[in-house]
């Protein structure tokens, strides 16, 4: 999650294969910078219980947290929510209690009560549309934890607005894009950082490409991706008036953990509610040392995989991809640090560069579009398992009048329309990529 979990690149440790990227290091933890938070940390006045580092971002890190409120008051709030008859059935309420965000994905694709196995009753429609409005059950949250400079306190509130606008106009939670559940302040040693309650959500797609072992995504499942991304996508544009400007496979997440290990409720996970003894750095910096170690040893056992490989001896066994087979892949729309009303522009070049869309690059404005660009950079790295571009490759800009119309044109091209610094440009026709991939 960027920066819903950060702005620019987030990187997560909580992905299914147990790997971990580089961590954000100790020398952001200084005055105006991040937040050292350690397990069984507590925050808004003890109703969030920090669990485990999520993710970090140049803006933020992002936890795991345990909602102390509404977990206590389960008991209470469920005799609100009644059925047809006044009553509520126990067993379902255990039952959503367990496995909540299963039920989620359940009720997405199965609109009508009559489809529904006996064991919901006819209290389905009251009972369940009233969990979902009222979001009691959602036990575990994501806490990002910005840092506390100015600017980064103003970016966050910024996003604050964004996804309280994205909240307020979904009350059941169906758009796709991630919920905003609480936003608060919190006082450490290193300032005053803003915090953002979001739901969990599982892996980036992005981790899942990579738990494909990039070999491309069958494309019926890719199209159960692709739904997903325009539900959201249309409900920002045409519903709010908001453009993403960063949409790529970091900032989409599963509602599922591809893992069912790596989610804490559906694992059964005991949560953390008291701090751990010790310094109130100490935890962190020897986290950080564990991490390095953990990073070399990947490193080494991946470069010797390599050279297996390039000799053909398990060639055969590391390249077989995967089956998704069992794996919900409803995800939604994350990271809204960068992004803008669609009438309030904050920045001229957006994206990053891999899905920037052409118009973004010569610099003749950008609206819509730019997302819709990225989301199908997106759709074809998930069928093929390679990005559509590579701008180190540099594969040009096609010869039309979007190549003159911008501010930055004459840096590329001539008064004839091409390329200044490219005289022989070998190209690869998109009709040909997307066949031939």
């Amino acid at each position: 999650m960027a920066s819903l979990f950060g702005n620019g690149g987030y990187s997560f440790s909580s992905g299914s294969e147990g790997e971990e990227d580089e961590d954000e290091g100790t020398e952001g933890y200084r005055k105006g910078g991040y937040h050292a938070a350690r397990p069984g940390d507590r925050f808004a006045g003890g109703r969030f219980v920090a669990q485990r580092k999520l993710g970090w971002g140049n803006f933020s890190t992002v936890w795991l947290a345990y909602d102390t409120l509404h977990s206590k008051s389960f008991a209470g709030i469920s005799t609100r929510i009644q059925g047809r008859n006044g009553a509520f059935d126990p067993k379902i309420v255990a039952f959503l209690h367990i496995d909540y965000y299963l039920l989620l994905h359940m009720l997405d694709s199965i609109p009508i009560c009559d489809q529904l196995p006996p064991f919901f009753s006819s209290m389905y429609n009251n009972l369940l549309i009233g969990i979902l409005q009222l979001q009691i059950l959602q036990r575990f949250v994501a806490l990002k934890i910005q840092k506390s400079a100015r600017d980064y306190a103003h970016a966050a509130l910024h996003e604050i607005e964004l996804l309280s606008a994205a909240a307020k106009a979904d009350p059941t939670n169906s758009k796709c894009v991630v919920r905003l559940l609480d936003h608060f302040k919190h006082a450490g040693p290193n300032g005053q950082h803003v915090c953002l309650v979001t739901e969990f959500l599982g892996d980036s797609l992005l981790r899942l490409i990579r738990y494909n072992r990039n070999k491309g995504i069958g494309l019926s499942r890719v199209k159960e991706i692709c739904r997903s991304l325009l539900v959201g996508l249309d409900y920002l544009h045409s519903e709010l008036g908001i453009i993403h400007t960063d949409l790529k496979p970091e900032n989409v997440l599963l509602v599922l953990t591809i893992n069912p290990a790596k989610d804490p409720v559906r694992s059964g996970f005991t949560p953390i509610l008291d701090r751990h003894v010790g310094s109130q750095y100490g935890g962190t910096v020897i986290s950080f040392s564990e991490k390095m170690l953990k990073m070399r040893a990947r490193r080494a056992v991946a470069k010797i995989t390599q050279r297996r490989v390039s000799l053909g001896g398990f060639a055969a066994e590391v390249e077989k991809e995967r089956s998704l087979d069992g794996i919900s892949l409803k995800c939604k729309i994350v990271d809204f640090g960068n992004a803008c009303w669609a009438d309030q522009q904050l920045a001229g070049e957006i994206q990053t560069r891999q899905y920037r869309a052409p118009e973004v690059i010569i610099g003749s404005g950008y609206s819509y579009s730019a997302d819709m660009w990225s989301f199908a950079c997106i759709a074809f790295e998930l069928a093929t398992g390679d990005l559509l571009f590579a701008p180190k490759i540099c594969q040009g800009c096609s010869e039309d009048e979007i190549a003159s119309s911008g501010t930055r044109s004459k840096d590329y091209f001539d008064r004839y329309g091409d390329l200044k610094r490219i005289r022989r440009l070998k190209f690869w026709p998109l009709d040909r990529v997307l066949v031939e991939r």
